[in-house]
């Protein structure tokens, strides 16, 4: 299938190669240092073994234009990026284009095909001027849940470090004939790939991690192993997790692990920086509505209380105004 990947991150970049050294026809859509090494040398996948593959056979291009219509189209960047991107979707869009979204947190999407009182209803956290909805319409939204590890080391060069999961769902739960050859391409490539009946169900239990240990992380500058064995942060993350289950379960979700199950298999990962702190000490703007915001918003929308998430989303929030204040300091000082 045509398949254009949208990012040549951590993320993309994986799924783009083995997509690719399967022989899939991809294309990157990119810019920069990453667009002229893909040009040049391919794209090189180190496995979690240390062995190295290149797919010689990839394109890569800064123009949506040049890419054309795609079978799939892979949105592989973090959600507080697409709408940078949204008004140039649709060049890659032909009748029957399925749109795959790999980002974490709540999905501006998430409410289409819900069914009752909120059905409908747009997730301003991730989606605030609408134009994401409007450009990538959720009709042909195939969701997806990203669990595999990896890192861009180089441009053009991604490592993997651990998982092959990305399960894969209708918005409304069915199992047709489109998600179905979706899931097949991803196996295919050597990905687990399973046709989920509620992908929601599945969002929510990557994000019950995700919206505790990030912005924890981020804040203390501390790794997983280190939040979980102190005993305050380990009881703060778990109020944040009891209030995220509330609300997910005004939705009609429900978790298939304990709470105490989610935070040990976190506890074992160890000495782990979550991308949020990577963000942080790298300087770049951290990914905050997707993972908090949107539990924030979804709270005040199910009538649920949620005091430890709203504390810690206000401090991560403050946390990221400072950061892009003294960006532009900084940037200030370079101009004089």
């Amino acid at each position: 299938m045509k398949i254009a990947v949208i990012g040549a991150g951590a993320i993309g970049g994986l799924v783009g190669a083995k997509l690719a050294l399967a022989g899939e026809d991809v294309t990157f859509i990119v810019r920069g240092a990453n667009l002229a090494a893909i040009k040049a040398n391919g794209f090189k996948l180190i496995s979690a073994e240390g062995e190295e593959q290149v797919a010689r056979n990839v394109k890569a291009t800064d123009s949506y234009d040049e890419a054309g219509p795609q079978d799939i189209v892979i949105l592989a960047m973090k959600a507080h990026q697409v709408e940078a991107v949204a008004n140039d979707v649709p060049k890659l869009f032909g009748p029957e284009t399925m749109v795959v979204t790999m980002q974490n947190g709540i999905p501006y999407w998430y409410f289409h095909n819900h069914g009752g009182a909120l059905a409908g209803t747009p997730v301003r956290s991730v989606d605030p001027t609408g134009l994401v909805s409007e450009k990538v319409p959720a009709e042909r939204v195939i969701g997806c849940v990203v669990y595999p590890a990896s890192e861009l080391i180089a441009p053009g060069v991604v490592k993997h470090i651990e998982g092959d999961r990305f399960p894969v769902g209708e918005l409304d739960g069915s199992s047709s004939e489109r998600v179905n050859r979706v899931s097949a391409c991803f196996t295919g490539a050597g990905f687990k790939a399973p046709v989920l009946d509620n992908i929601r169900a599945e969002i929510w239990l990557k994000l019950w991690g995700n919206l505790t240990f990030n912005p924890i992380s981020s804040l203390s500058h501390s790794t997983l192993v280190d939040i979980c064995q102190y005993p305050p942060s380990r009881d703060l993350a778990a109020a944040m997790m009891r209030e995220a289950q509330a609300v997910a379960h005004k939705l009609g979700i429900e978790f298939r692990v304990t709470l105490e199950k989610r935070i040990a298999g976190a506890e074992k990962v160890g000495k782990h920086k979550t991308s949020m702190l990577q963000d942080v000490e790298a300087g770049r703007a951290p990914e905050i509505d997707a993972l908090v915001g949107a539990v924030v918003e979804l709270a005040r929308l199910t009538d649920t209380s949620t005091p430890h998430i709203d504390t810690v989303y206000t401090l991560v929030k403050l946390l990221a105004r400072t950061m892009e204040d003294q960006r532009g300091q900084v940037r200030l000082r370079e101009m004089a």
